[in-house]
């Protein structure tokens, strides 16, 4: 019988939940004193439960970057430098490991790597003669050749996923939105011209888009014969795996300026700071960041953070090369604000940048309204 048990909690998808459970065995081989129990919830709870909560009930958590100020100014999970911190940052992609850091502390571990890539449907792509843009204004050009054949763009910009595009392509035009509150959050010109690429994506796809997150844009690119092709969506690997119905290809995102990185995503491992056995906790956290347990990950249909599985040849065949494909978009990636505070912000102005994108909201209300909930934002009784 195992000396220790922990409950861990991810969110719902078989990107998440597949790798952690799929790897058990192999963990409890060289770990038979530790039982790990994981559960999940939606990807809604994911992106907007406080870790605070979660650190009450759980072991194990895997969260998403933003969250670390709050965590950071409530010591709700354990700092974990020692688990990484001589690791060579190298060693995962992109600004994975830079995105749990803060405030002099290591709070998770990458597991997940994730940032917005572009999408497409190559058999699609193929019926209309065309290749995956690699430019902004290629994707409007294909957007109009696919309306004319009956066909649409896609992308989901439900709430926060509205705000994450909005991110990406102010930081690709070169002004990227402020990661502090004190400082203003917008340069407007880049602001303005960032609402007007995408209100004009959105006359070339079809209206549910606006009421997709991004599980829901890739179960409707490869459930639907019509979407072609999606400019920026945080990445699900899966779904270019061969057991799906039409497997998606995935590339680098086609920004305003080119591939100038996106907005990054992808999840961390904590630890509760309630957590009554930490030590076995870290050797699973330690185990889930490891190599060994990446490759395994991905053979579980997860999404590495390391960069050598990144380039293994057998886990690009077997996701349709979509690593290979999107990590000069990684590599670039930016790091949205972190702050304790930050996430009231990030709820809210999601649904702001929706309702403007639906027609309910002006341009000038919606940069102003912004604005003020960002300096709003700073003055968080946590910070």
């Amino acid at each position: 019988m195992p000396d220790f048990h922990l409950r861990g909690i991810t969110w719902g998808h078989r990107r998440a939940i597949d790798p952690l459970t799929g790897t058990l065995d192999q963990f409890h081989a060289q770990h038979p004193e530790i039982a790990i129990e994981w559960m999940s919830r939606p990807l809604h709870g994911f992106e907007f439960t406080p870790v605070l909560d979660l650190a009450k009930e759980y072991d194990l958590i895997v969260l998403d970057h933003p969250f670390v100020g709050e965590i950071a100014a409530a010591e709700c999970l354990l700092p974990l430098d020692e688990l990484l911190g001589a690791d060579d940052p190298e060693a995962f992609v992109g600004p994975s490991l830079a995105t749990y850091r803060f405030a002099g502390s290591l709070w998770a571990v990458p597991i997940d790597a994730a940032c917005q890539t572009a999408a497409s449907r190559p058999d699609l792509l193929s019926r209309l003669d065309q290749s995956p843009p690699e430019i902004w204004s290629e994707v409007i050009n294909l957007g109009r050749v696919a309306m004319r054949a009956g066909y649409r763009l896609a992308i989901g910009l439900r709430g926060v996923h509205s705000l994450m595009t909005f991110f990406t392509l102010c930081a690709n035009l070169g002004s990227p939105c402020s990661v502090e509150p004190d400082t203003p959050l917008l340069d407007r010109e880049t602001a303005r011209t960032s609402l007007a690429l995408l209100r004009e994506l959105v006359s070339l796809c079809p209206e549910q888009v606006l009421d997709w997150n991004s599980i829901d844009l890739h179960d409707a690119m490869v459930a639907r014969d019509d979407l072609v092709f999606c400019p920026a969506v945080y990445c699900y690997a899966t779904y270019a795996e061969p057991d799906q119905r039409r497997p998606l290809r995935f590339h680098d995102l086609p920004g305003p300026r080119g591939c100038r990185g996106s907005t990054i995503g992808g999840t961390g491992l904590g630890i509760s700071a309630r957590c009554k056995s930490p030590e076995a906790a870290k050797s699973y956290a330690r185990f889930a960041a490891s190599v060994p347990a990446q490759l395994a990950f991905a053979s579980n249909h997860g999404q590495p953070a390391r960069s050598a599985v990144w380039e293994n040849p057998a886990i690009n065949e077997r996701f349709g090369n979509c690593y290979r494909a999107t990590r000069d978009t990684i590599e670039q990636s930016w790091i949205r604000p972190r702050y304790a505070g930050y996430l009231d912000f990030q709820a809210k102005a999601g649904t702001l940048v929706e309702q403007h994108l639906r027609g309910a909201l002006s341009e000038a209300d919606l940069l102003e309204t912004l604005e003020a909930l960002h300096r709003q934002s700073g003055k968080s009784p946590t910070r």
